[in-house]
């Protein structure tokens, strides 16, 4: 459990802050590497962490990516809202799902997706973006997808 904890909080501020240096233009990759990773993370920490935890490990991810760089203090906010607001849809659709780990892992992923594409980047980049909002979908879905597959038996 601690290596999912280090590894979500070390690919969320790794995130954040290439977004911060490179903006926008980064966003799709990340959406893919980082945050697929995180949403699926996410769900193997859900059964083991209380909200409260889950709250401050995210919480924890915003205070880490701006000491490490304070000009990324917008990012940081964005992120920390954005994964909680997704955290809790991720959650409850995972709870509701009755099916194998990996099932309910990419269901809830794509739920947790969803909101994660609307609420980051209306808050990072200062307004609400269609196509960075599907794209950033579409690649946190499949990056989520990927992950899970790949991970499905260290994390179920």
């Amino acid at each position: 459990m601690r290596q999912a904890m280090f590894l979500y909080a070390v690919a969320l501020v790794a995130a954040n802050l290439t977004v911060a240096a490179f903006g926008p233009k980064v966003a799709i990759v990340n959406a893919f590497l980082f945050i697929g990773l995180d949403l699926t993370l996410r769900d193997a920490l859900h059964g083991r962490l209380t909200a409260l935890q889950m709250a401050a490990l995210i919480a924890g991810t915003g205070v880490a990516t701006y000491l490490l760089n304070p000009a990324a203090g917008t990012i940081a906010v964005a992120s920390a809202v954005a994964f909680t607001c997704a955290a809790l849809a991720d959650w409850t659709a995972f709870s509701l799902i009755r099916a194998s780990w990996l099932t309910r892992a990419n269901c809830s992923n794509v739920v947790g997706a969803a909101v994660d594409s609307i609420v980051f980047p209306t808050i990072a980049f200062g307004g609400f973006s269609p196509e960075i909002t599907a794209l950033q979908f579409l690649a946190k879905t499949l990056g989520g997808a990927m992950w899970a597959w790949a991970l499905q038996r260290r994390l179920a």
